[in-house]
């Protein structure tokens, strides 16, 4: 059996399931808790607090316990639940992490035969074979008799703390030309929370903001709504180029096809992406190292 698992750092997610990457540990079963894990000694359960972020998620028990409970849902999903189940597991790194963490990540789920009690169900578990895969890859891969006659596809992936840019070239990972930003969905609440406390002296979660982005019915009053979802901006003044490096050095990310907007936004270390538009922004991006999101001549 092949279970496909998700470890991002905003939700656990398999096929059929997904749930936020939140644990709690107790030494004693909680009373009033519906869905409780039991492993290693301590009763777990799912929590909305996430697990913090975590570049390696091989540091401790607490991603594998996720992935018990995943396992757990998943089976369930499938009326697959069973004394004694093996499974292979197919899982992802982010494309810059991948070559270094992959064996690490790969053994950290290979313990050989594992039991654990999921709502009050035993379950013996044997965890044959551990595949990993680039992130950004694996979500194409449905895609890949649209990608495969394409000699370069940029894939960008968006998750909860990183934003994953990955070349493919004839529908290939070049996993030397990828880049992991740590800069997410979740860093982006952050920042609504910080500027939302600070200015209406009110504590929101990640629930609120969804909702209001979501445009669902909540509690919160319209001006904090309003604030919550500030419109984009064109800056249409003439700037001096102190004042764009300014502005620029205000972004968490810069997708720009323009020379002097790439040199900007590389003078203020803020991460960038360039549209390559002519032979002199493809020769600046490969000096120093910074990824192109792709050809504009060809999207024309």
């Amino acid at each position: 059996m092949l279970i496909a698992i998700d470890h991002g750092n905003y939700a656990i997610k398999t096929t059929h399931t997904a749930f936020l990457s939140g644990l709690t540990e107790s030494k004693v079963k909680p009373p009033l808790s519906e869905e409780v894990l039991e492993y290693a000694g301590s009763f777990w359960t799912l929590s909305g607090k996430r697990v913090p972020y975590m570049r390696d998620k091989t540091q401790d028990d607490r991603y594998f316990v996720l992935t018990l409970f995943a396992i757990a849902r998943e089976l369930e999903c499938r009326k697959a639940w069973a004394p004694f189940v093996q499974a292979d597991l197919a899982v992802g790194l982010p494309p810059e992490h991948y070559g270094m963490l992959r064996e690490k990540f790969s053994q950290y789920f290979q313990r050989g035969v594992v039991k654990f009690s999921y709502q009050d169900r035993s379950l013996t578990l044997e965890i044959r074979r551990v595949l990993v895969y680039p992130q950004a890859y694996a979500a194409v891969v449905p895609l890949s008799g649209e990608i495969l006659p394409l000699s370069r596809v940029f894939v960008i992936d968006i998750g909860g703390f990183t934003t994953d840019v990955l070349l493919l070239r004839n529908g290939k990972p070049d996993l030397q030309f990828c880049r992991s930003l740590e800069s997410g969905g979740i860093t982006m609440d952050n920042e609504i929370i910080g500027k939302i406390n600070a200015q209406y002296d009110l504590m929101i979660d990640d629930e609120h903001i969804s909702a209001v982005l979501l445009h669902k019915e909540t509690l919160l009053p319209q001006q904090v709504r309003q604030a919550m979802e500030e419109p984009s901006y064109l800056l249409e003044a003439s700037c001096t180029p102190q004042e764009l490096m300014a502005v620029l050095g205000q972004a968490r990310l810069c997708v720009a096809m323009r020379l002097h907007t790439l040199i900007f936004a590389a003078r203020m270390a803020v991460p960038c992406l360039g549209l390559v538009y002519d032979p002199k922004v493809a020769s600046y991006l490969r000096e120093l190292d910074l990824p192109a999101a792709g050809d504009v001549e060809p999207a024309a």
